[in-house]
């Protein structure tokens, strides 16, 4: 059974649970998952970094009728949301962000050319859902 000592108004064990690895990972993951979507989602409309348009496979403009740039306004859109939605509830966020990178990886394997780049989102992926894991600890009810 373990003690926890109070110092002040706080637990040690709390202290500890917010100093150590485990929550600074769950820091970087969740600031990481915050700012990536929304710079990536705001870049939609500008294309400073590339012309995401080039990552959609054509079969999206064909089954929706929606043209390639349209679509991926409206992706931007959802990052952004994303992103938001990971600073505040990373328990939520995480997953969402975690099915989205499915999607993108799905997404990536039907246009040529871009394993690469699907490969990388799988790694995006397996990071959200170690996010999502780490708020079991860290994201209860504010507290660990």
């Amino acid at each position: 059974m373990t003690q926890t000592v109070d110092v002040g108004t706080r637990p040690i064990r709390e202290i500890a649970e917010r100093s150590g690895p485990a929550y600074q990972a769950f820091m970087i993951l969740r600031v990481a998952f915050t700012i990536a979507p929304i710079i990536a989602g705001l870049d939609k409309f500008f294309h400073l970094l590339v012309n995401w348009d080039q990552y959609l496979t054509p079969l999206v403009p064909q089954l929706t009728g929606i043209s390639a740039h349209s679509f991926m306004l409206a992706v931007g859109v959802i990052e952004i949301i994303a992103g938001i939605i990971v600073a505040v509830k990373p328990r939520v966020g995480s997953i969402i962000v975690a099915v989205w990178l499915g999607g993108i990886i799905l997404n990536l394997l039907l246009v040529p050319g871009f394993y690469d780049i699907a490969l990388r989102d799988l790694g995006l992926c397996l990071a959200a859902i170690a996010l999502f894991r780490l708020t079991a600890i860290y994201d209860r009810f504010g507290r660990p």
